[in-house]
């Protein structure tokens, strides 16, 4: 236990270093969402509840109240994605319904402890091909996914379970910085 909990210190201390991208993500998804823009997001496992946390927060509110945005977590209209992974494969999972619901201009979130899901990766692939705007959010790098993103934040850290425990205080630190470029008071 005293392992992870400074491995998780270790990270920590090393995400002071990406506060001015974060700032920059949350002004930029301030533009999108007050235009009327949407934020897609993605990810398996424990990444999809990462993905989905991201998106109650905008959907709902963060910090205090303000107007609610459009965001979807993908892996979450459960009918879709079986239907999806059982016509086309698992592979197109997430793929497929950026295809359906991004529109130029939106921005993707991907979300991959390995940086290497193939599904994940299909995504940011086909956002690509829709004009959309992607991030992720990954472990170590280099991999896959970082590299195909227009931005990307890999976490540095030993195990998974400590890049998914960062990965949530990015998600946390992204949202303040949305709220913070909207005005919302704190």
């Amino acid at each position: 236990m005293e392992e992870h909990f400074a491995a998780l210190s270790e990270a920590a201390g090393k995400s002071v270093s990406w506060g001015p991208k974060i700032v920059g993500w949350g002004d930029h998804l301030a533009a999108v969402l007050s235009s009327g823009g949407r934020l897609l997001a993605c990810g398996n496992g424990g990444s999809a509840a990462e993905a989905q946390h991201l998106t109650g927060e905008l959907v709902g509110r963060f910090r205090n109240d303000r107007r609610p945005f459009s965001a979807i977590a993908l892996h979450a209209d459960t009918s879709a994605a079986t239907a999806i992974a059982n016509d086309y494969g698992d592979h197109e999972l997430f793929a497929r319904q950026v295809r359906a619901h991004g529109r130029p201009g939106d921005v993707l979130v991907c979300l991959s402890t390995s940086g290497g899901s193939q599904n994940v990766v299909a995504a940011a692939k086909a956002a690509h091909e829709e004009g959309v705007t992607t991030w992720a959010l990954t472990g170590p790098s280099p991999n896959p996914l970082a590299a195909l993103c227009d931005d990307a934040i890999p976490v540095e850290a030993p195990s998974m379970a400590t890049v998914q425990e960062i990965h949530l205080a990015l998600v946390h630190a992204l949202c303040t910085a949305l709220d913070d470029a909207l005005g919302v008071p704190t």
